[in-house]
């Protein structure tokens, strides 16, 4: 039987100054990354949610608003 954190979509966070690369479930995504930088960064925030991740879901709802310029 599988655990359900197993099925949960998991996000990559990224820290440069770390050179770390960690992948958490979407819940624990703001948790993780808070810790990290509090531990890590003295709360500076450092670590985040791969930018290349952002931009493909700001992309996905600029396209659902009707904001790319289709002309749809």
């Amino acid at each position: 039987m599988s655990n359900d954190s197993d099925e949960e979509p998991r996000v990559p966070i990224v820290c440069d100054e770390c050179e770390t690369t960690s992948r958490v479930p979407l819940p624990e995504v703001a948790d993780a990354v808070a810790k990290h930088n509090d531990r890590l960064h003295d709360g500076e925030d450092v670590a985040g949610i791969d930018p290349e991740i952002i931009r493909h879901v700001t992309d996905l709802a600029a396209e659902d608003l009707g904001l790319t310029g289709d002309g749809e």
